[in-house]
């Protein structure tokens, strides 16, 4: 793997580790370096796995969010998730350990850690369809085409409905019922890039529009 890809995954565990520990003001919280633990090693397998059939992918993920937006609206939704997403994260610090606001049995915790893994490992089979996700514009010139096997044969945007799936489980796994709560500001972010990008991609991707016919839900099969 490149040695930047290395330094942005220690960056991101170093962020969320100080978010998490600084808001909970103290470095023994379990739940949290379960967390930090399965999202490190689910992050470098799947940047893993990319890299390896997409170099030229990794170096555009690496670049900074709002430079990597390629429609306007793009980059006012990233901007906003960029800013809640730690948040966030602080919340449940605050709501589960400095403040303990929040209580919730060990059952459910253990249930939200295997939840996270299993979203984590959602996430890789995505990837592993569909390196172009997340890429609004259209990138015939390098080879992008319409994805409708594996999980895209179930939702039009399985990614989303993995991360959506991430955050429940995070939340369950910190003990934070505030967190569970802020959920629901992710999910409004989730779905208006998700409805936007489903637009975009109506306009740019031959096939688009038949395959949104065939498979008619976006994030939640039955629901939406």
């Amino acid at each position: 793997m490149l040695a930047k890809v290395w330094i942005v995954l220690a960056v991101e565990a170093v962020i969320f580790a100080g978010l998490l520990f600084g808001s909970a003001g103290t470095l023994g919280w379990p739940p949290a370096w379960a967390f930090l633990g399965v999202v490190s090693v689910g992050a470098f397998l799947i940047t893993r796995m990319v890299e390896r059939r997409d170099p030229a992918l990794v170096e555009e993920r690496l670049r900074w969010p709002i430079r990597r937006a390629q429609l306007p609206w793009d980059g006012v939704v990233i901007v906003i998730l960029t800013v809640v997403f730690p948040g966030w994260l602080a919340l449940m610090g605050l709501d589960a350990v400095r403040f303990d606001w929040s209580w919730m049995p060990d059952w459910l915790q253990i249930v939200g850690g295997i939840g996270v893994a299993t979203a984590l490992s959602f996430v890789y089979r995505v990837f592993e369809e569909n390196t172009f996700l997340q890429l609004v514009r259209a990138h015939k010139e390098r080879g992008q085409k319409l994805i409708s096997t594996g999980p895209y044969a179930v939702v039009r945007h399985p990614f989303y409905a993995a991360v959506l799936f991430f955050c429940i489980s995070t939340a369950l796994l910190l003990g934070s019922w505030l967190g569970l709560a802020g959920v629901f500001v992710l999910a409004v972010g989730l779905v208006v890039r998700t409805a936007l990008e489903d637009r975009e991609l109506r306009k740019k991707l031959e096939g688009y529009s038949a395959y949104a016919r065939q498979v008619p839900y976006r994030l939640v099969p039955g629901v939406w």
